[in-house]
C-alpha cells in the first residue's frame, strides 16, 4: 500500500490541529486573497520555468506520485530466469511466443531485440540509451514540483509584504492593525506549508520512485544480456539477486533452496 495520501493528511492534521490546540480557530487560516497570491504566483512561476510538453505531464505525475508503486524485483527475476530456461531448451526464437505475456515495455523491447538477432553490444547500447532517456524524463517531472516548492515560500513572503503595505496604509485605525497583520502573515504560512507539505515531498517521492524504477530497469538489462549470452539460468538468478536488498536476497535464496 502506498502511504503518500496518508502522509499528506497526517501533516495537514498535525499543523491545523496544533494551531487549534493553542486556541486558534481553523477559519482564521482561510484567506482567499493570500491563497490566490501564493498558489497563483507559484503556479505562474512554475509554468514560466518549463515548456508546454513538460507541463502536460503534470496530471500523470500527480497520479504517479500519489498512487504508483514499483513492482518487486523478485517477480522480474523469476520471469527472466524462466525465459532463460526456455531459451536454453527451445532456442532464442522461441521467446517470441512469450512477448505477449510481458507487460513491461522495456523488458519486452529487450527480448524483442534478442529474438531479432541483434548484436549483443548493440542491444546493451540501445537499452542503456533508453535508460538515459527515462532518467531524464523522470528528472524533469520531479523538477517541476521541486521548482514549485522553491517558489512557494517566496510567494508567501511577497504576499505578506503586500499585506503589510495595505495594513500600513490604514494605520489611522490602530484597532484594526492586529487582525490585519495576522491576515498578512497567512500568506507566508501558505507558502512555507505548501512547499514542505506538498510540493517538495511530492518531488522527493517522484525521485524515490525513479531510483527504484531505474534499479529495476538495470536488473532487466543485465538479465536480457545474460539471457542472450546463453548463461545458465542458475547463474542468471545469482547475478540478478545481487540487485535485491539483503533481506529480500536471503528470502530468495531460502525459497530457491526449498525448491
Amino acid at each position: 500500500m502506498d502511504l503518500a495520501i496518508l502522509g499528506f493528511v497526517i501533516a495537514v492534521v498535525a499543523l491545523v490541529g496544533g494551531f487549534m490546540l493553542e486556541g486558534g480557530h481553523a477559519t482564521a487560516l482561510l484567506q482567499p486573497t493570500a491563497a490566490l497570491i501564493v498558489f497563483g504566483g507559484t503556479i505562474g512561476a512554475t509554468v514560466f520555468s518549463f515548456t508546454l510538453n513538460d507541463l502536460k505531464q503534470v496530471p500523470r505525475l500527480l497520479r504517479v506520485g500519489l498512487f504508483r508503486t514499483i513492482p518487486e524485483p523478485t517477480e522480474t527475476i523469476e520471469l527472466i530466469v524462466s525465459l532463460a530456461d526456455e531459451a536454453r531448451r527451445e532456442g532464442l526464437l522461441y521467446l517470441e511466443n512469450r512477448l505477449g505475456e510481458i507487460d513491461d515495455a522495456f523488458l519486452r523491447k529487450g527480448i524483442q531485440l534478442v529474438v531479432d538477432g541483434t548484436d549483443p553490444d548493440l542491444v546493451r547500447s540501445i537499452l542503456e540509451a533508453e535508460l538515459y532517456a527515462i532518467q531524464e524524463r523522470h528528472n524533469v517531472g520531479a523538477g517541476i514540483f521541486e521548482a514549485a516548492g522553491g517558489y512557494a515560500p517566496t510567494m508567501g513572503i511577497i504576499g505578506t509584504v503586500m499585506g503589510l503595505v495595505h495594513v500600513l496604509s490604514s494605520i489611522e485605525s490602530p484597532e484594526t492593525l492586529g487582525p490585519a497583520i495576522g491576515m498578512a502573515f497567512i500568506a507566508t504560512l501558505y507558502g512555507v506549508a505548501s512547499a514542505n507539505v506538498f510540493w517538495l515531498p511530492l518531488a522527493a517521492k517522484l525521485q524515490n520512485l525513479s531510483k527504484k524504477e531505474m534499479l529495476l530497469r538495470q536488473l532487466m538489462l543485465e538479465g536480457i544480456v545474460s539471457l542472450q549470452a546463453g548463461y545458465n539460468p542458475i547463474l542468471i538468478r545469482e547475478r540478478l539477486t545481487a540487485f535485491l536488498k539483503p533481506e529480500a536476497r536471503q528470502e530468495q535464496e531460502e525459497r530457491y533452496e526449498e525448491e
